[in-house]
């Protein structure tokens, strides 16, 4: 593409952009998505989702002034238009690289970002708190909140939405419908507003209808009830989003989210009503480029691709990810058991389930972006007989941390839940991190908690899970499956027991999941140099394998414990209390080798676990440093 007049390298501030026209605002959406394209093609990035939003942070930038009003984008993977608009073109070959620009709205970053953001369903509540806070203080200014449909589903949303709405605070929502989330959507929601895209009752003049509704009299009080009940009637056959109007907003639209002028006259018209106000906005999920329009949910989060074809460039992996031996496994179990169902919270194909959901479609339950209820629905199938299996990720897992202390474990009940995305997870950064599940789960009683060293010994702690009679989870890695089939000769499952990988006299490096690749090759490197380590792979994190730890750590002055997460309440944690409880320390240094109680930037995971004493060389010299001592 090649425009006329390059608009986007004149742009510098806002006001360079509220300088421009409808027209010049038209080719600068073309310029944008080039951008956009040509970038994010190199970086990676969330693409389609913004894409397809670049008409409306135009139209909300040209209308209300950043950062005086304060625009709140849900999720914030779409805020990146947001962000070239606000100073930071000019990194976007940084884009979610250790130390450049982060993938999402970031406060540090801009002071146009108002609020750090990762997670959906959040906008409206923050938002609304400001609004509150603003009129508490005085102030005058707009506050905008910007969610997805996807988003909305999220319960967190309607407790805000029903909050906000029976007030006379002055609040706008923009609901940005592109009728996805990461995967199409699903559930009664979709479906309302997907009535509203589609039903031309629908698009009759709310203010038409409310003048006819007026005029109907109230004349005594069995007269007034029936023209009550008549108006009530015609309202809710005739008025466009009647549900946000039930809740007490003001419901405008739909309106088409790639008219930047039709946006820029309702935004305008929504600063000047009286209370919280919803606008209805249609867009297309990679809208500009065909392989994202084609396919949104590939191009939702994608790794560097080529523009020309929209195949991502990647070296090929001979082994297959941890999420795809989750997915394959789960439908050989299922062949065997007709108890075992699976539940996705709107991520089947992130977290591996497409295979499962084609085969036994009245056994996959996609309850959208709603964890809490994902884990409580869960528990309701496992009471009634079922085996439920739910695949999440570390970091949304977080969400549901209640439902699954009340409804699960109090009950000990046979859920399992399959965490993937466990440990670093990169680009994303700090919200996406999954470095906290073993502090949020191990305390908690009944439950069972593992971690596999590969793909092999996945597959029989996946088994296990199947049969077991409690909760039990499973954390595993983002990536490819390490294979440790030459060296390991116990993959059973069933004794919940540690395994020994590698003898050695110095010292014992006991390491859970992703990291017993690192503690082999290190002390295999460390061999060469005349220290010699024994490698435990711990498998259980919840019960721990008492007798084998203490056994093979008996005779041992050194003991190093390693895994990717943070130390605070980790793994490390639970085998010094181990050693402690069984008053085993005597003489003893333990070293827990883990993340600092602190949150993980964003940038590629060899560059953080480098910057954290993570990988081959970090633990050697950690090892050496203990030695010396």
């Amino acid at each position: 593409m090649s425009p006329l007049n390059n608009y986007l390298s004149n742009i510098s501030s806002l006001s360079d952009l509220k300088a421009l026209n409808d027209q010049e605002l038209h080719q600068l959406t073309d310029e944008i998505r080039s951008f956009l394209i040509e970038n994010i093609s190199k970086t990676g990035g969330h693409l389609a989702s913004n894409l397809g939003i670049v008409e409306m942070t135009l139209a909300l930038h040209s209308v209300f002034d950043s950062p005086k009003d304060r625009m709140i984008w849900d999720v914030g993977h779409q805020s990146y238009v947001h962000k070239i608009l606000t100073g930071r073109k000019h990194l976007f070959h940084t884009l979610r690289k250790y130390k450049g620009l982060s993938g999402f709205p970031k406060r540090s970053e801009s002071e146009h970002d108002i609020i750090d953001t990762g997670h959906s369903s959040t906008s409206i509540s923050a938002g609304y708190g400001m609004a509150r806070a603003r009129d508490l203080k005085g102030e005058d200014y707009s506050v905008i909140s910007i969610i997805g449909d996807g988003a909305l589903t999220g319960g967190m949303a309607f407790e805000a939405l029903n909050h906000a709405g029976h007030s006379n605070t002055n609040f706008i929502v923009v609901l940005n419908d592109n009728e996805m989330s990461i995967s199409q959507n699903v559930g009664g929601l979709s479906s309302y507003l997907n009535r509203l895209r589609t039903d031309p009752a629908y698009f009759k003049m709310k203010g038409d209808v409310e003048n006819i509704l007026t005029k109907i009299p109230a004349i005594g009080k069995a007269v007034f009830k029936t023209a009550e009940k008549a108006k009530d009637s015609i309202k809710y056959f005739l008025v466009p989003g009647i549900l946000f109007e039930e809740l007490g907003f003001t419901y405008l639209g739909p309106v088409d989210g790639h008219n930047i002028k039709e946006l820029k006259l309702v935004f305008k018209r929504a600063k000047n009503i009286k209370g919280p106000v919803l606008i209805h906005v249609l867009t297309k999920k990679g809208k500009g480029y065909t392989f994202a329009e084609k396919n949104p949910d590939k191009f939702h989060g994608v790794s560097p691709f080529d523009i020309h074809t929209g195949n991502t460039i990647s070296a090929e992996s001979s082994r297959p990810s941890y999420s795809s031996v989750f997915g394959k496994t789960l439908v050989q179990l299922a062949a065997k058991d007709s108890q075992l169902v699976a539940i996705t919270a709107a991520m089947p194909s992130g977290t591996g389930l497409n295979e499962f959901a084609a085969k036994y479609p009245s056994r996959f339950f996609d309850v959208g972006i709603a964890e809490q209820h994902a884990v409580t629905f869960a528990a309701g199938m496992a009471l009634n007989g079922m085996k439920p299996f739910f695949p999440v990720y570390s970091t949304f897992l977080q969400r549901a941390y209640d439902q699954i202390v009340h409804d699960v474990c109090l009950q000990n009940l046979p859920v399992v839940f399959c965490i993937d995305r466990s440990g670093l997870v990169g680009n994303d950064g700090e919200t996406h991190h999954g470095v906290f599940d073993i502090s949020f789960l191990a305390h908690i009683p009944n439950i069972t908690l593992m971690a596999p060293k590969d793909g092999r010994e996945f597959e029989e702690m996946l088994s296990f899970a199947a049969s077991h009679n409690g909760p039990i989870a499973i954390r595993y890695p983002r990536g490819e499956s390490d294979d440790f089939s030459e060296v390991s000769t116990n993959y059973s499952i069933d004794q919940m027991k540690a395994e020994v990988l590698m003898q050695g006299k110095d010292l014992c490096i006991i390491a859970i999941g992703n990291m017993v690749r690192t503690a082999f090759e290190a002390a295999h490197k460390l061999q060469s140099k005349g220290i010699s380590c024994k490698v435990i792979n711990a498998r259980m994190i919840k019960p721990l394998d008492e007798d084998t730890l203490l056994q093979e750590c008996m005779g041992m002055d050194h003991i190093i414990t390693i895994e990717d997460h943070v130390t605070t309440g980790g793994f490390g944690s639970l085998v010094l209390d181990l050693f402690n409880r069984k008053q085993s320390l005597q003489g003893k240094k333990i070293k827990s080798i883990g993340f600092p109680e602190t949150f993980i930037e964003h940038g590629d995971v060899e560059e953080l676990m480098a910057q954290y004493g993570l990988n081959v060389e970090g633990l050697t010299g950690s090892i050496r440093e203990l030695l010396d001592k």
